[in-house]
């Protein structure tokens, strides 16, 4: 495995551990809205640290504006996504949320691939990928079978 590829499984853990750890938060404070509130507040906190012990200069005015307005709404689908995580959780437990978030994900990745959509680089679907895809979908109600009733 690749070091690209050992930081991906990294980022996925970590998402699954801190999204374990935020939707029990929202339990507590009986509110998923005030936990993903909280976490985007920490996210953000530690974000800026960052920008301000690195070497990060602030981009020039005309670089700002050449960024196409759709992109700066990314924020929207993350809380959006995050929400929902923290909402859900408790509802499903965090396998099955996580199992039917991450085929929604590589859905939509496999598209935006497909596709290239937002400047990304054009993966064409081939039959492997779309075997793949089913095999996926598969995979999911298989590991959902027993939460289905």
């Amino acid at each position: 495995m690749t070091f690209l590829g050992m930081l991906a499984l990294l980022a996925g853990a970590a998402i699954a551990t801190q999204a374990s750890m935020n939707a029990q938060l929202g339990v507590l404070l009986r509110s998923s809205i005030w936990a993903t509130a909280i976490a985007f507040t920490s996210s953000m906190v530690v974000t800026f640290t960052v920008l301000l012990v690195s070497s990060q200069h602030l981009p020039k005015m005309e670089i700002w504006q050449a960024v196409p307005l759709h992109l700066w709404f990314g924020g929207v689908l993350s809380a959006l996504g995050v929400g929902l995580f923290y909402f859900l959780i408790p509802k499903m437990g965090v396998g099955p949320m996580m199992s039917f978030a991450l085929t929604g994900q590589l859905l939509v990745a496999m598209l935006a691939s497909h596709y290239g959509w937002f400047g990304l680089p054009v993966k064409p679907l081939d039959s492997l990928k779309v075997l793949g895809i089913v095999s996926l979908i598969c995979g999911i109600l298989l590991i959902n079978w027993r939460n289905a009733g």
